[in-house]
């Protein structure tokens, strides 16, 4: 089979599907990537991603290249896994994916079943199935099956193999029997539907998500106000089996590739069916305004923030990934920025990526306290282990004054009132240092 697309999805599919036995090649465009994974290094971070790499390659079982002909010559299966990137609208641009799908119609040479994992709007396929008849030899028969990803960034190969479930959509028995038969080693429950309900269920399944993180940042300001802590709450919520323990988490909000960009697609896809979708509208606005939560916390605590030193631990949108994209903590460093703040920021894996973005409008630390060393403020975007098993006595010991903005409510409050620290975090009853 060929992947048509090296980037998250395309490299985590094609190296678990190789891993499992197939023959795998990986089509991109860009010759850079492509050399620098053919030396078995992936371009983005992802744990275990490398290993599986390398140890696919050496069996010669997964390959990369930027070369059509070898891509799509003799492939049984091709997964389209190319970026959709939103436009102004909120609609996503599906260029690449079309200018991709020419590109492989002219070079397929048998029949084949062409796999969408890239995240489409309901009656994508059926555009990718015309663009494909208009370009390609009228001797071959190829389908179209849609089989969206459900990957969470940090554990997408664990996800892969142990998924909820893989979603096959077809028209045609015969291609969906394929496709779930590709996928039988891995062990995940199938579901087998309709092209347009695979196409939805994708973009359903990540405005619920997001639904819930709204929902919880929502109570979590009301139990700020009534004096109950959000982490008692949710836990109490996540026990009723109908509603469940995940996404449940208070913060400063959701961001990364997929959540941002879906709802704003579904809310699109919403107007251009007539359909006002109240809910979802209301997720998204509470998810914008969220970080200024923890920035008006620091503004009633310390006053101005003109020419104090800030530091701000973890600038990937969660952790185990170095993805900055609609990153709540970038947001976070912008408005400390635009305060007057000096803000010094630390990562492990995101200040590469963080530095295109910010540039030289803040300090790049290269520890956490080194970051912290005379701050007067410390704020927690990104609750990487790094960040939550810091020793707490550090802050007291590095930072001029000890308080503390946690924007993902990881630290124990038990630990924090024994170190006497001035602690904030979202709708929590927070700590005052008598000190400060």
């Amino acid at each position: 089979m060929t992947i048509t697309g090296a980037g998250y999805v395309g490299l985590v599919t094609g190296a678990c599907l190789a891993e499992r036995g197939h023959e795998v090649v990986c089509f991109d465009i860009d010759s850079e990537k492509i050399e620098q994974l053919q030396r078995g290094e992936p371009p983005i971070y992802e744990p275990g991603l490398k290993e599986l790499i390398e140890k696919n390659i050496k069996a010669g079982r997964l390959h990369f290249t930027t070369n059509c002909k070898e891509a799509y010559r003799q492939r049984d299966v091709i997964v389209l896994a190319v970026g959709t990137p939103e436009k102004e609208d909120g609609s996503p641009n599906l260029s690449y994916l079309k200018k991709a799908v020419d590109d492989m119609a002219c070079h397929i040479t048998q029949n084949c079943v062409v796999v969408t994992k890239s995240t489409v709007p309901p009656g994508t396929n059926e555009k990718i199935s015309y663009w494909i008849h208009s370009k390609k030899s009228p001797a071959l028969n190829v389908e179209v099956v849609s089989c969206p990803e459900f990957l969470r960034e940090g554990s997408a190969i664990y996800d892969t193999f142990h998924g909820d479930r893989i979603v096959i959509g077809a028209a045609s028995k015969e291609a969906g029997d394929l496709i779930q038969e590709m996928y039988k080693d891995f062990h995940v429950p199938v579901v087998r539907t309709d092209i347009r309900s695979a196409e939805m269920i994708k973009y359903a399944s990540n405005a619920f998500l997001a639904a819930k993180i709204s929902f919880i940042n929502e109570i979590a300001a009301i139990c700020e106000r009534v004096g109950a802590d959000v982490e008692e709450v949710a836990a109490g919520m996540g026990l009723d089996k109908r509603i469940g323990p995940q996404f449940l988490k208070a913060g400063i909000g959701y961001g990364g590739s997929c959540f941002p960009k879906d709802t704003k697609a579904l809310h699109h896809i919403a107007e251009k069916v007539s359909c006002r979708f109240e809910i979802l509208e209301a997720v998204m606005n509470v998810n914008d305004s969220q970080s200024e939560v923890l920035m008006n916390k620091a503004r009633t605590h310390m006053g101005s923030l003109r020419n104090k030193k800030a530091a701000l631990l973890g600038l990937a949108f969660k952790p185990g990934t170095d993805d900055i994209r609609e990153s709540q903590a970038i947001k976070l460093a912008k408005a400390l920025i635009h305060e007057g703040a000096n803000v010094h920021v630390y990562d492990p894996v995101a200040m590469e990526n963080a530095e295109k973005e910010l540039g030289n409008s803040v300090v790049y630390s290269g520890s956490m306290g080194e970051a912290l060393l005379d701050a007067e403020a410390a704020f927690i975007a990104t609750d990487w282990e790094e960040i939550t098993e810091f020793p707490l006595s550090n802050y007291k010991l590095l930072m001029k004054k000890p308080i503390i903005f946690d924007g993902r409510n990881c630290l124990q409050m038990e630990k924090i009132q024994k170190n006497d620290l001035t602690y904030l975090p979202i709708g929590r009853r927070g700590c005052i240092s008598p000190i400060i």
